[in-house]
């Protein structure tokens, strides 16, 4: 592997332990807890925490494989309906934001997948304060178009994700924070497609992209 991709994967795995960091330490914490209490009442809300934390953790694992790993083993392409339900397991478990899911198709490419997949990951952060996350994805006879809608009370997009999305990061200054975002548009524009934003405005932020259609 080359220098650069080693130092993007390191960056990769710093995202990943950061938002990893807080389930699993929950997890610790309740480990403690339950061993030092005997009140029957106390020891069942701790096994809901652990419960809970777990779920998360496992969660986050699951999206994280198919956003930033191997997806989907060794074919080209993925099953949607695993990544709909990585989508829904990371944000739809404490029910702060809701997922609508606009995509027809079976399976698409990994290079797709790995876009929408991060594209949601950036839109759900940005709902500070819950709210609706809508995917969709329309296959033309030209280009595979991807779109993330969020709509929420509050919106916030962080100025060095906008500029990694739009290519205007150059790979030694990026950022664990920014590495998602990079990864999108690396991978469009390897692929000769685009990315696209607008500004949160009206409660609205609109991410998307378009690939070419090989064949």
């Amino acid at each position: 592997m080359a220098a650069d991709g080693i130092e993007f994967a390191s960056l990769l795995c710093s995202r990943l332990c950061h938002d990893l960091l807080s389930p699993v330490g929950a997890l610790n914490n309740g480990i403690e807890l339950l061993a030092d209490e005997h009140d029957p009442e106390m020891r069942a809300r701790c096994l809901d925490l652990l419960a809970e934390s777990a779920r998360a953790s496992a969660n986050k694992l699951k999206f994280f494989r198919l956003a930033f790993g191997a997806a989907g083993g060794f074919g080209d392409s993925v099953d949607t309906r695993e990544v709909r339900a990585a989508i829904e397991g990371l944000f739809g478990g404490d029910r702060r934001i809701q997922v609508g899911w606009m995509v027809g198709d079976a399976t698409l490419g990994k290079a797709a997948i790995k876009i929408l997949l991060n594209l949601a990951l950036i839109g759900g952060d940005a709902l500070v304060r819950g709210g609706r996350l809508d995917v969709g994805v329309e296959n033309g006879a030209n280009s595979t178009e991807i779109v993330v809608r969020a709509e929420g009370p509050r919106i916030v997009l962080d100025p060095e994700l906008r500029t990694a999305l739009t290519g205007g990061t150059a790979q030694d200054a990026l950022t664990p924070r920014a590495s998602a975002a990079w990864l999108i548009w690396h991978v469009a524009n390897e692929r000769g497609g685009s990315v696209m934003i607008s500004e949160p405005e009206d409660g609205v932020l609109l991410l998307g992209a378009a690939l070419p259609t090989t064949g």
